[in-house]
């Protein structure tokens, strides 16, 4: 707004004394101060509200318009409440530094002017970010994106004052109104938490916005919604606009407009989903060549045509991995196949990238009710220039660790997520073995409990490659017959001997490390270790049977 509006609106109470021709200047805002200097709470474009309390004498008039000159307010308003008339030397000083002055009478408060300065302001801005934001819809619908999410949120920053973060499912920054250097990260904690608060609040049907306070802070996220048509198709691939405010009590026309920008959103998701249609079908085309026992040749043929497209500019990639991902919802209604396929996309970027890009370098297919991913792994070249090395390949212990929070939520009390990660192999022959081992894995996080579970390739060099596929009537009497005698002595006794033959294995069977970790005497330890040999007919001496009690620790 214009400082001239104010003049043209009686009930504000302003008198024009001085600076007529610079009328034409632009409101931003309101502060009322009595500082001295004030300076540090100015940002330029303001009317300034004064009760002159900070002058003494004449020359304070001078010293504390100069420094309102300077930080770029667009006018002063003094009240007549306190001192009566306006002092001259304050109208001279305004005179000489070309500042609007006016005079507020005295039945006229500061928080009326500062009400309606707020109000018209806050509604012209709301106005032109509604026009932005319809601009922008009609340039992402009809030709190329207007800038992205990215340009949307910086103008809710620069317009109306919101910090604002497109989130990934699992709490990933996609976009912010903050990367432009505008205000410190979201931090990666507060992503998941604000995910995980939009998955649950999806998964129960609540509406948006959702409102979450953590800390001191509200935030309000608003879903940015797929295209599914049953809401397990898309809730684990959904974006959603979180918003560092409380909406609570928002205007509805605040409300629509920040919709709109979840459309406008939504529109470039679509977007940017589409242009993924070239790396799933070289994902597909490599899986269905490495099911079908192709030639090796034939599939490091496709592998070059691959690499190009997912590694664009540094050439071929030196080693590859191989990640299977499966969503099962109870009653068999909804395929997980294209829900673990998105998903997976967003799972295997690292959690510390921001943007979409990341997701770029990776391709997966999916059939039934299985997402397959083929992740190259850049070569880090060595001291010769030339390419050395691959890259550290994914861990599965990361993954879960960077998604099983909000995923859990996400998928509620009728889904569940596993997912099987593989060594990474350098040619063609090594697919075949990889994608093997990648399902292994994965049926070993299936046996686990829990919604969200992965298993890594160097788990299948152990004991527990075998654990899940012992039959459960097998692994309950097997456990039952070792175990059991020592739960009902503990039971009855509180004695404690099964935390103590776990110490005693973990220990290797160490009678003073052993004693030292439980805190007891070594004859205390020997008398509890030949209770347990006494209560099962074992010997803690022989390998075979600390081999059986460990499995039967691992397996109950």
């Amino acid at each position: 707004m214009r400082l001239r509006a104010l003049l043209d609106t009686g009930t504000l109470g302003l008198r024009l004394l001085g600076g007529e021709e610079e009328l034409d200047r632009t409101v931003r805002g309101v502060m009322t101060t009595d500082l001295r200097d004030p300076s540090r709470y100015l940002s330029g474009g303001e009317l300034v509200l004064t009760g002159l309390a900070w002058r003494r004498e004449p020359q304070d008039s001078e010293r504390f318009v100069r420094i309102l000159a300077a930080a770029g307010v667009a006018g002063l308003a003094a009240g007549e409440a306190e001192l009566g008339a306006v002092p001259e030397d304050l109208v001279v000083a305004c005179a000489r530094h070309r500042l609007p002055l006016f005079s507020v009478v005295e039945d006229v408060s500061f928080a009326s002017i500062t009400e309606y300065v707020v109000r018209q302001v806050s509604g012209e801005r709301a106005g032109d970010l509604a026009a932005v934001v319809d601009r922008h819809r009609r340039l992402m619908t009809s030709g190329p994106a207007g800038g992205g999410p990215e340009a949307v949120l910086e103008l809710l920053g620069s317009d109306l004052d919101l910090r604002a973060w497109v989130l990934s499912p699992t709490g990933r920054q996609i976009a912010g109104s903050t990367l432009a250097g505008s205000g410190p990260e979201l931090p990666a904690e507060t992503g998941a938490r604000l995910a995980g608060e939009h998955l649950a609040a999806s998964r129960t049907g609540r509406r948006g916005p959702y409102r979450l306070p953590l800390g001191s802070t509200t935030y309000s996220l608003f879903p940015i919604r797929g295209n599914g048509r049953d809401l397990r198709e898309t809730v684990l691939s959904d974006w959603l606009l979180a918003v560092e405010a409380d909406a609570g009590d928002w205007a509805e026309e605040r409300l629509d407009l920040l919709h709109g920008v979840t459309q406008l959103i939504a529109v470039e998701r679509d977007r940017r989903d589409a242009a993924r249609t070239v790396r799933r079908r070289l994902a597909q085309e490599v899986l269905e060549l490495v099911q079908t026992g192709a030639a090796p040749a034939e599939i490091a043929a496709r592998l070059r045509v691959a690499a190009p497209v997912l590694l664009p500019g540094l050439g071929t990639a030196p080693h590859w991995q191989v990640v299977v991902a499966r969503v099962e919802w109870s009653g068999g209604d909804v395929p997980g196949g294209p829900v673990a396929q998105t998903l997976l996309e967003e799972v295997l970027v690292d959690p510390g990238t921001f943007g979409p890009d990341p997701s770029d370098r990776i391709a997966v297919a999916h059939t039934g009710d299985e997402a397959v991913a083929l992740v190259p792994l850049p070569a880090v070249p060595d001291d010769d220039g030339r390419d050395g090395q691959s890259t550290a390949g994914l861990q599965a212990d990361v993954l879960l660790a960077a998604v099983q929070e909000p995923l859990t939520r996400g998928l509620g009390d009728d889904g569940r997520l596993t997912i099987g990660v593989s060594a990474s192999v350098h040619s063609a022959e090594g697919l075949r073995g990889a994608l093997e081992e990648a399902r292994h894995a994965r049926r070993v996080a299936a046996a686990r409990p829990g919604r969200v579970c992965a298993a890594g390739h160097e788990e299948l060099a152990s004991h527990v490659l075998l654990l899940p596929f012992v039959p459960d009537d097998v692994r309950r009497a097997f456990t039952a017959r070792l175990l059991d005698p020592l739960r009902d002595y503990d039971r009855r006794h509180r004695a404690e001997l099964i935390p103590t033959l776990e110490a005693f294995l973990d220990c290797d069977g160490s009678w003073t490390r052993c004693a030292t970790r439980l805190h007891l005497h070594v004859n205390t330890l020997r008398y509890r270790v030949g209770r347990i040999e006494q209560l099962t007919g074992r010997d803690l001496a022989r390998l075979e049977d600390k081999l059986d009690f460990f499995l039967a620790l691992r397996m109950s």
